[in-house]
Order: structure tokens, then sequence, then C-alpha cells
């Protein structure tokens, strides 16, 4: 299970630094690959980390930055899902942090950790130096659908997603001040991430996806933290939500022709490109191209 494209050091830097309300920051990524959005929400009484950065040299920097940030407040993590740049710097939190996370995601960290661990070593030294030392975290709280964590004066409401991008996708809200984190749900002038590796990782709907999306969007935020790329409004979840409704209609246009999976891929491609050339992430298309035609075989519509 490997991907076939190497990335740079993957490196959080406390550089680009945005308060977005009173007590609430995000350390950018500064549109860096596989560095995600940072949060860090504060209360009266406890402050709450998103997501850790890949591996325990990247979660270090965060935790010294929360705990500093805190002044003595009680610390939690949170992570959007398990993929190692969310998640697997979660052990360096051990003992400083309490972490919790929804069901569907400890499971997927779990059951499918140490095979994630293995594929992202493969991209190449810089990230595989970044994996040096990590330990698959378990998380201290677990919840089965919602969570409302009380800071103190701030209610964060975490929530599964269900099927999208993973089978465990949370998203993080401020309901009174309209902040959402999104994770990779929603990435900022960017293709969807599509972690399609058939046989060995098929987790990610596309129809699923859509739906969350239409979900989320119906909650018009006022503020989107997407798990890449720039902080924006809810236009950043109609844009996704339109992405993948394309991404779907034009794939199964041309399996109803009966044309193969790799011409499809080569025109939808293209199309994507030409509606969007100044977005990164291109060799994502593919991979959803796949995923909705593996849907279409199997009447997933």
């Amino acid at each position: 299970m490997t991907a076939s494209f190497a990335l740079p050091d993957p490196v959080v830097e406390l550089t680009d630094i945005h308060e977005l309300v009173a007590d609430l920051v995000v350390i950018g990524d500064r549109r860096v690959p596989l560095v995600p959005n940072v949060g860090i929400i504060g209360g009266r009484e406890a402050v709450l980390v998103v997501e850790t950065g890949m591996g325990p040299t990247n979660a270090e920097t965060v935790l010294r930055f929360a705990a500093d940030y805190a002044q003595g407040r009680r610390l939690y993590l949170t992570t959007t899902h398990f993929h190692p740049e969310h998640a697997f710097g979660a052990h360096s939190f051990a003992g400083a942090a309490t972490y919790l996370v929804n069901r569907a995601q400890a499971d997927d960290l779990r059951y499918k950790g140490a095979a994630y661990l293995e594929m992202f070593r493969g991209l190449g030294e810089s990230v595989a130096r970044r994996l040096d030392g990590v330990q698959l975290p378990e998380p201290d709280v677990v919840y089965d659908r919602t969570y409302d964590l009380d800071l103190g004066g701030r209610i964060v409401r975490m929530r599964g997603t269900g099927r999208a991008h993973s089978k465990g996708d949370q998203v993080v809200e401020l309901p009174e001040e309209g902040v959402l984190f999104t994770g990779d749900l929603v990435e900022a002038a960017q293709f969807a991430i599509f972690p399609w590796f058939p046989p060995h990782d098929t987790d990610v709907s596309g129809v699923g996806w859509i739906a969350v999306m239409d979900r989320l969007a119906a909650t018009r935020p006022r503020l989107v933290v997407p798990g890449h790329g720039d902080i924006g409004g809810p236009q950043l979840l109609t844009d996704v939500g339109d992405y993948l409704r394309l991404l779907r209609d034009e794939t199964w246009i041309r399996r109803d022709g009966a044309l193969i999976e790799d011409t499809i891929a080569e025109e939808v491609s293209a199309l994507m490109i030409e509606r969007h050339p100044e977005w990164s992430g291109r060799e994502w298309i593919r991979n959803g191209v796949g995923c909705f035609c593996a849907a279409h075989r199997t009447g997933d519509h």
C-alpha cells in the first residue's frame, strides 16, 4: 500500500499563527503537504488542541506551544481523523493532556494505524524521519456520536460525521462563535484527498462524503478551518461539495458509457484541472475516480 509521489519535510513551524476569535488560534500549515492546520481553543479552565502534526517532534512543538498558551489551564487533545499528520503525535501528549476522539476514529487507530505508519514511511526520507519513534496512541476518552467539552465558559462540540474521507471523520465546532474545524473533509484550493488504495484500504466513500458536506454546509458556520490550506468562510464547504458532485457525475456518465477506468480517469482529470487550474493535489483526482467507479459497480448511488 504505497503512494506514487514524494513529499517535502512536513514540519510544524510556529511562524503562521492566526487568532480567529478571542482565545482561539490556529497554527497554519503554510501550504506544506502533510502539515495540518492545528487549533488551540481556550476557555477559563482548559484548552483544547486540535491535531498533533506528524510524529513526536512536531507533536512536542505543538505541546510546548499549547502548554505555554494554557498558562496552567488543563489540556485536552482531539484529532479530526486517524491519518498520520493529524494523529500520529498523540502519544507525545500522554500525561500532559486528555486525548478524546469518536469511537470510529479510535477503531481506525487500533485496526489501521500500523498499516498507515508503514505506508507513510515509504513516502520519502523526510516523512520517515518525522515518524521515527511513533507510538500509536490509545485515547483516554471515546464517545459514540457527539461530545460537548466544557472548557469553562466555552463549549466545544465534537461529532463523528460517518464514513466520508475516512470511516472515523470528526468535526470540531464552536457553536456560539460559528467556527468549524473539518479535518480533511475540506481542503482549501486543493482537490479532495481520496485515500483510495485497493485492496488495502477502500474505506473512503465519495457518496457519503457528499452527504456529509451537504449537512455541514446547512449549518452555515462563519469560519471554516480546513485540514490543509487557508481558513475561509462557508464557501469552502460549498466548493468541496460541488467538486465531489461533479467528480461523481462525470465519472458515472462515463461508466454508463462502458468506458474503462483508465480512460475515465484521464478524461475526468483533464476536465477537473480545466475547472480548477489553480488547485493543488491533482494526483488525487484519479483516486476519486476509482472510488466513484467502485460505488457505481456496487450500486452505491
